[in-house]
């Protein structure tokens, strides 16, 4: 039998090189073999970090006389949702549309031309709570095969005509003031009074949502947004979803209490709930954002980064199989590490009980309150840490992501300029040479590499949206004008090949991207950003740094796009987050503050100050004065020889001013 994954880039792909199922990676091979043996895909969807995806392979992709079913009636594919998004996309939409649910690992039985008749998704080896066995479905499956095949075929060809239906653009509606309020307002309605977030459990750092909050109170001074995101992100950071050991957030929370994560930790959260906190220590001065911040972009510095200098797609949510073996603690634990003082107060201070929070009378370390003695706390932190990393720790998928690392660029930029951190802000200039350098592929952008080497999969528009954003925000932090160069060149490639042929929509794939049943384009907001917000913001962002030729081009892209998802921010304002935020965007021009200056050290108070004031979504930029190829610093002198801030809004200047204290004035205009 072939090993056809061993030489695959995606971890997640490797795990499976070495079970007794026939593994084919996705691919015409793979359909012109199901095709000869007139048998069903078996499709698997996972990625390295999933549980659950764990589970199943143990329990069934390593069994033997499971493998020999697989085997003899199907041919298998398995496939990493990170690195094929658009294949997920597409038969996720079948699932939920089967099953009124989805999730990972993804189950899909196929035609030979890649239909879907049957979608699932975790099977257990044995019936359990009213699922079936999967030897049970795979027994029925092929019998169907065998005995009906033309209706099997019959149905899954209904199955794409609804799906093409669904797929179509959504109606334009203007995204004002008015309607943005009345998100707001829909928000707070839907908003856990007691511990921050939407929803009951599981529960998902809204990360998105709480960045358009926190510019609609930048923009309107309305209360009730930043309500919302204190008590959200106070209760996410003294939860067990947040490492009080060693910063970063897990991937979610299993109760709606923030209490008990699901131990996996992905770039993507990370990076977007950095931004979160530093805007909000920004806004509002809080020392416990900004030490969240602050540790989160060390979580990223130490634990993702690659020796490329990209940053890992995440962490393992196990351990050796086991759900968090690293993370959590018992009384007794503590004390052996600690003694007997120490350890009595860090089970207090962290809410470590003899009962526990987790499974066996372990806990998840929480923080209630603020300790009193933060000098014995950061050394029971640092001590617990050292015990901590003695232990078994998760793998890494050290795969690099390109729409992810844009992600994390745009973070460590933004929040290496704003908190005064430069070596954040040269490991984004590492990230994004990387993408450059190994992912830019004869004009386009490919989604993954792992070790320095690119992988096959062709980008999608988050992609290109997110690396085009990450290189805004690090042309800001630097002057360097090749950021902005090759982020307008992405940027151009996108919108003219991912354009719908309605105004203002996109797809997410390609117009010479592989073929699939249909193809995707989902506007909405979710653990990240949709490509088509994406692309919106970094077009916003773009109009404002970019020379005349392109501004009013790429301001009008924007405008239309966001129009689109007008229903989307009316309707569902929790899943048109980073829609809504470009949108505030919109609405405070957005703010452009150039500073000019001969050296950095000259004009570094002017950048601190602007860095430190400016709402969410806006432009500073420093750099020489009259820099001609940099457009925003174009025409701008120095102001009797010191040097000057440019602030304007909405493209229409205020004087050149020379003190951080008149800027502020200008600033809170």
């Amino acid at each position: 039998m072939a090993n056809r994954l061993a030489n695959s880039t995606s971890p997640y792909l490797l795990q499976h090189a070495d079970n007794p199922v026939d593994w084919w990676p996705w691919g015409p091979e793979a359909l012109a073999e199901a095709a000869e043996r007139n048998v069903p895909i078996l499709l698997s969807v996972g990625y390295a970090a999933c549980h659950w995806c764990h589970v199943m392979a143990h329990e069934s992709f390593e069994d033997d006389e499971i493998a020999a079913v697989m085997n003899e009636h199907f041919v298998n594919v398995k496939v990493d949702r990170e690195e094929r998004p658009d294949i997920d996309a597409v038969y996720m939409s079948a699932t939920q549309a089967m099953t009124g649910q989805g999730g990972w690992p993804m189950t899909c039985f196929l035609t030979p031309d890649g239909k879907p008749f049957h979608c699932g998704t975790y099977y257990p080896p044995a019936p359990v709570h009213g699922m079936p066995a999967f030897r049970q479905v795979l027994d029925a499956v092929a019998r169907a095969w065998d005995e009906r095949p033309e209706e099997l075929t019959e149905g899954a060809g209904k199955i794409v005509e609804h799906l093409e239906k669904q797929s179509g653009p959504l109606r334009e509606q203007q995204v004002d003031d008015e309607l943005l309020t009345a998100a707001v307002t829909k928000l707070r309605e839907e908003t856990d009074p007691g511990y921050g977030g939407f929803g009951g459990a599981p529960k998902f750092p809204p990360s998105m949502v709480l960045e358009f909050l926190v510019r609609h109170y930048e923009r309107t001074a309305n209360p009730a947004a930043l309500s919302i995101v204190e008590l959200t992100a106070e209760g996410m950071a003294r939860g067990g979803i947040y490492d009080q050991l060693a910063g970063g957030f897990a991937r979610y929370s299993v109760d709606g209490r923030w209490v008990v994560p699901h131990f996996e930790k992905m770039l993507y959260d990370n990076a977007l709930l950095l931004r979160v906190y530093t805007h909000l220590a920004r806004r509002t001065g809080h020392a416990g954002a900004q030490r969240v911040a602050a540790d989160t972009a060390e979580f990223l510095m130490r634990d993702l980064r690659t020796p490329q200098g990209g940053f890992a797609a995440s962490l393992d949510a196990d351990t050796d199989g086991v759900e968090g073996l690293t993370y959590v603690w018992t009384p007794k634990q503590l004390v052996e590490v600690l003694g007997e003082d120490d350890g009595a107060w860090a089970a207090e201070t962290f809410a470590v009980t003899d009962e526990g929070t987790f499974e066996e009378g372990a806990s998840t370390l929480q923080l209630p309150a603020d300790p009193d003695d933060t000098e014995r706390w950061q050394r029971v932190r640092t001590e617990l840490l050292t015990a901590r990393n003695r232990r078994p720790q998760p793998d890494r998928d050290d795969k690099v992501v390109a729409a992810w690392n844009g992600l994390a660029v745009a973070a460590l930029a933004e929040a290496g300029t704003a908190l005064g951190e430069p070596e954040w802000v040269d490991a984004a200039g590492d990230a994004a040479r990387l993408l450059l350098d190994v992912h830019a592929v004869d004009g386009k952008l490919r989604r993954t590499s792992r070790d320095g080497v690119v992988g096959e999969a062709d980008g999608v528009l988050e992609d290109y949206a997110c690396t085009a954003e990450g290189l805004l925000a690090l042309h800001q932090a630097t002057g360097d004008p090749e950021w902005l160069g090759e982020a307008t060149r992405l940027l151009d490639v996108a919108v003219d090949r991912f354009a719908a042929e309605a105004p203002g929509a996109f797809h997410d794939t390609a117009d010479d991207a592989e073929q699939l049943i249909n193809r995707p384009a989902d506007p909405t907001d979710n653990a990240t950003p949709s490509g088509a917000s994406a692309l919106a913001s970094a077009l916003l962002t773009a109009s404002a740094l970019a020379g005349p030729d392109r501004a009013t081009r790429y301001r009008s892209l924007c405008e239309k796009a966001v129009a689109r998802a007008g229903a989307l921010v009316t309707q569902v304002p929790r899943f048109a987050g980073n829609w809504a935020a470009v949108a505030e965007a919109m609405q405070t021009g957005p703010l452009q503050v150039a500073v000019v200056g001969e050296d950095a050290a000259a004009r570094q108070e002017l950048v601190a100050t602007a860095a430190r004031r400016v709402p969410g979504g806006s432009v500073v930029l420093a750099g020489t004065p009259e820099s001609a190829d940099v457009p925003l610093l174009a025409d701008r002198p120095l102001v009797d020889g010191e040097p000057a801030a440019y602030v304007c809004r909405g493209y229409v200047c205020e004087r050149p001013v020379t003190t951080s204290e008149d800027l502020v004035r200008q600033l809170t205009l």
